[in-house]
């Protein structure tokens, strides 16, 4: 059973965030910057919506990354990315999407590459692809231009 918000249109404002800059910021400031865009921005709202599901909030799997050594909250952060992708196939969107792989992959073994900044950059176009699509689907279903 879907819960009552996966049914109420949901228009979303910021379909062009910049991924690169935002994982680049996430990665100097350790993960502090996500503590506050996430739920500043909207940007947790909208990522349940889109998933269709309650998704743990980012303060809690940050807070059981601490004694993780911030292992936790990179697997929390691909688990979406590939929640994502699966509902950027679903939607018809051509690729290239985020992945699990690709965000963990990127953070791991990409970290002196600015591998955090590029899984960010993958994981917002994916997102921002997704909301565009959703606003237009939105904009027929209404018939507005």
């Amino acid at each position: 059973m879907k819960p009552e918000w996966a049914d109420l249109p949901m228009r979303f404002k910021h379909t062009d965030r910049p991924g690169f800059w935002f994982g680049l910021i996430d990665f100097c400031t350790a993960g502090i910057f996500f503590l506050f865009y996430m739920p500043l921005d909207g940007l947790q709202d909208e990522l349940d919506y889109i998933i269709g599901r309650k998704t743990m909030r980012y303060w809690k799997a940050y807070l059981l990354g601490i004694p993780t050594l911030f292992i936790y909250p990179l697997l929390w952060m691909a688990r979406i990315s590939e929640e994502l992708k699966n509902k950027a196939i679903s939607m018809g969107i051509e690729g290239p999407h985020t992945s699990w792989w690709h965000m963990f992959g990127w953070n791991t073994f990409g970290v002196l590459l600015f591998g955090p900044a590029i899984a960010t950059k993958r994981f917002f176009d994916t997102l921002n692809k997704i909301e565009r699509k959703m606003n237009a689907m939105d904009r027929s279903a209404t018939g507005e231009v």
